[in-house]
């Protein structure tokens, strides 16, 4: 692959980090499994810094990303398993393989016909690896975070037929599965009962992941936006508590909640 004289310097820069005499301690001490919950925080920073719209910032946390590449490859060179450029070469083939339409001569109608000949080329590329699994599931990683990886299924499901028809019935479900879980809470105590509350709670989750699928809707931007919009009401109740002179712990909850209120009424309406 060409070298860029950065890139360069990043792959020397991980090299010496983990040089057995010169290199950091603590990078020396880590392996696949201890760095690969950073590069999963590194991807949710980008993900982060996309729904702020800071350009800047963004172009950090892909840096951070690519640091968590060149880490995993720099470990992998170690063994003797691959390098660097043996990633950059292994997406580079498979990103012109699963492209005929751009890179061969395949003719597609438009991005339906490229997402079924993706999905026919990964197949295929399974069968060739020796891999038996012919579901309509296989493939789907289970090192994907929960809500994605029911993302999945379901749309895997749908592709073969297997499908609510439209958000009315994935509504009424939602219901059905909410009037379960208050069943279950209604049993008696939660601890006596956990085991219940903790299917009925999965099945109302992947049941709103499959709404928000039908709403086209990307369920970790919805959860982050409400996160964002949770924590900035909630410091704004932190605010309004402080100026009076009181803390949100001394506050009994309809104090809180009348905070909470006024702090919904002072946003800017949409």
């Amino acid at each position: 692959m060409p070298a860029t004289p950065e890139l360069d310097r990043l792959l020397g820069i991980m090299a010496r980090l983990r040089d057995p005499l010169q290199g950091c301690p603590w990078d020396l001490q880590q392996d696949f499994a201890s760095i690969a919950p950073y590069t999963i925080e590194e991807a949710y920073e980008v993900a982060d810094a996309i729904d702020r719209g800071d350009l800047d910032d963004l172009k950090d946390e892909l840096g951070d990303l690519l640091l968590q590449v060149v880490f995993h490859a720099q470990m992998a060179q170690e063994q003797g398993a691959f390098a660097f450029a043996d990633v950059a070469r292994a997406i580079s083939d498979k990103m012109e393989r699963r492209h005929p339409h751009v890179f061969a001569q395949v003719q597609v109608e438009g991005a339906e016909d490229v997402n079924s000949n993706w999905e026919a080329i990964k197949r295929a590329e399974r069968a060739a690896k020796g891999h038996t699994d012919t579901s309509a599931l296989a493939g789907i990683s289970r090192g994907l975070p929960e809500w994605q990886r029911a993302v999945k299924l379901q749309a895997r499901a749908a592709r073969v037929g297997f499908d609510w028809p439209g958000p009315a019935p994935v509504m009424d479900k939602v219901r059905e599965e909410l009037d379960e879980v208050a069943a279950e809470f209604a049993r008696g105590p939660v601890e006596e009962n956990h085991a219940r509350l903790q299917e009925e709670l999965g099945d109302l989750l992947f049941v709103c992941a499959n709404l928000a699928r039908h709403a086209k809707v990307d369920v970790g931007a919805a959860l982050r936006l409400a996160n964002h919009k949770f924590e900035r009401r909630f410091r704004a109740m932190e605010a309004r508590a402080a100026a009076a002179g009181q803390s949100m712990a001394a506050l009994d909850l309809n104090a809180q909640e009348a905070l909470w209120q006024q702090a919904k009424a002072d946003e800017p309406k949409p």
